[in-house]
């Protein structure tokens, strides 16, 4: 099998520092596995892997490279990812302004507006409506795939960066969602709301104005 192991070490610490490092995704997932618990967290993180691997297939194929040539497709996947990420800011806002005295009005409206399948397609969006992941992948499937790459390297990184991206995603919701996370976000909820709410609506406008 002709992998070059060395290439695919490279290839894998960069995605660590892309997909680990603090983005609207991981943030999210850390909201709702103070806020809801594991299994919610981990619903939405399998949206955010089932995005980030959609991309590495669509990177990996050159299709997204092609969609990259076309500044008008990725300005509309800009756009569209930033309203939703002020979405997001206004709905952990509006949060942050609700009465701890009143929390299981609270629990109720948000049971009913997000659901699992709900969980799901948010982290889903907030990563398919990234023209960053979008890049990011071009960039990593760059970087470990020349034009003389065999299929069994290309099998690798994407396989690879699937764990990977499970690891990370899913960890973010399994240690967030531990005992004394979940009792610090109940002290503290207002405050990680406000900042969450603070932190959507900078990334959403510096996605609506940033060049890409």
């Amino acid at each position: 099998m002709n992998v070059d192991f060395h290439q695919l070490l490279i290839v894998f610490a960069a995605y660590v520092i892309a997909a680990g490092s603090p983005g609207p995704s991981n943030m999210r997932i850390m909201g709702v596995a103070m806020a809801r618990g594991r299994g919610a967290a981990l619903v939405l993180a399998s949206g955010v892997v089932s995005g980030s691997i959609f991309w590495g297939l669509m990177a990996s194929s050159g299709i997204s490279a092609l969609l990259a040539r076309y500044a008008q497709a990725l300005i509309v996947l800009q756009i569209f990812g930033g309203l939703y990420l002020l979405f997001l800011a206004f709905r952990a806002g509006r949060s942050a302004l609700t009465s701890n005295e009143r929390p299981a009005a609270r629990a109720s409206a948000d049971d009913v507006a997000l659901s699992r399948g709900a969980l799901y397609r948010r982290g889903l969006l907030m990563h398919l409506a990234n023209p960053k992941s979008v890049l990011a992948w071009i960039a990593l499937v760059t970087l470990g795939i020349g034009p003389n790459s065999s299929w069994q390297s290309i099998a690798a990184i994407l396989g690879g960066c699937a764990v990977l991206s499970v690891t990370i995603f899913c960890g973010y919701a399994v240690v967030f969602s531990t005992p004394p996370m979940v009792a610090l976000y109940r002290r503290c909820r207002r405050w990680i709301e406000s900042l969450l709410a603070i932190f959507f609506a900078f990334a959403g406008l510096r996605m609506l104005f940033s060049r890409l």
